[in-house]
């Protein structure tokens, strides 16, 4: 990719581009003290989407690419902006900083593996360090439960660049799956998804909202962020179908009835991390 650059944030080498630099240090500035993780998402409104942007080098280094966006990367790029605001930590090294604690299992980068891949590790890891909280009461609308089975990554390790050039990390992210698998969470079922009271109660915009699915081999099929309209909840996110950051249209409600494979929703809230 053209332009990149490498550079040394403390233990962790950086790849990103001036571009990318200079926006971070935009939003850290500009972000009013009090602004809501709705207000530095919708910065990115219309950001292309592009899939598989973290796999740019021959080893993992972390990566910084706000000109391109898929649903992972923009629940962690805002999340990141979130936390750096919220502290009043307004520094690139700041959310170099940031980033890494989020995206890397204990914020530890160390190599491919160390990466959170699926998106049930990344809210128990980062439940753990304090960053975030699921939401999983009250019951209603948390009345249904998913047990975690996931094994995609090793059995399709060709899907994947790292595992095809190591295919000795096979057997490593084949324990982490194994740890997750049979692990249980209430969520909201898709058929709970509706312009209610309750909900409203209960899901706050901005709110991380990821998707469950029936997929074999999966737990979430797609993240974004909560926007209550009106007509009731959207889902504001880096869409495949679209090509870019949206609010999309249509209901959350009306879009999660255009996917079969979709059962429902888990939210996690963004919280104070502890210092």
């Amino acid at each position: 990719m053209a332009g990149l650059m490498a550079s040394l944030s403390g233990s962790a080498q950086v790849t990103y581009t001036r571009a990318d630099s200079l926006t971070i240090c935009r939003l850290l500035r500009q972000a009013p003290r009090q602004a809501s993780t709705l207000w530095l998402a919708r910065q990115f409104h219309g950001v292309p989407y592009v899939a598989h942007t973290l796999e740019v080098n021959d080893s993992e280094r972390l990566v910084v690419n706000t000109r391109q966006l898929d649903c992972t990367t923009l629940v962690e790029t805002v999340t990141a902006l979130t936390l750096c605001v919220s502290q009043e930590k307004r520094q690139w090294t700041d959310y170099v900083s940031m980033l890494r604690k989020l995206r890397y299992r204990q914020g530890r980068l160390d190599g491919y593996a160390s990466r959170l891949h699926y998106f049930t590790d990344w809210i128990v890891d980062k439940q753990q360090m304090g960053i975030v909280t699921e939401i999983q009461h009250p019951d209603p609308p948390f009345t249904a439960v998913q047990k975690v089975s996931v094994n995609y990554m090793s059995q399709h390790p060709d899907a994947y660049k790292a595992l095809k050039a190591q295919p000795t990390m096979i057997p490593v992210i084949r324990r982490q799956e194994e740890r997750l698998t049979g692990r249980t969470f209430r969520y909201i079922p898709k058929e709970a998804v509706d312009n209610t009271a309750l909900l409203r109660q209960t899901i706050q915009d901005g709110d991380i909202i990821a998707i469950t699915c029936n997929k074999r081999g999966l737990d979430i099929a797609h993240l974004g962020f909560a926007v209550w309209r009106k007509d009731g909840l959207h889902l504001l996110n880096a869409s495949q179908l679209r090509k870019k950051v949206v609010t999309e249209p249509m209901t959350l409600r009306q879009y999660l009835r255009q996917h079969p494979s979709h059962t429902g929703i888990r939210i996690v809230r963004i919280g104070t991390m502890r210092k």
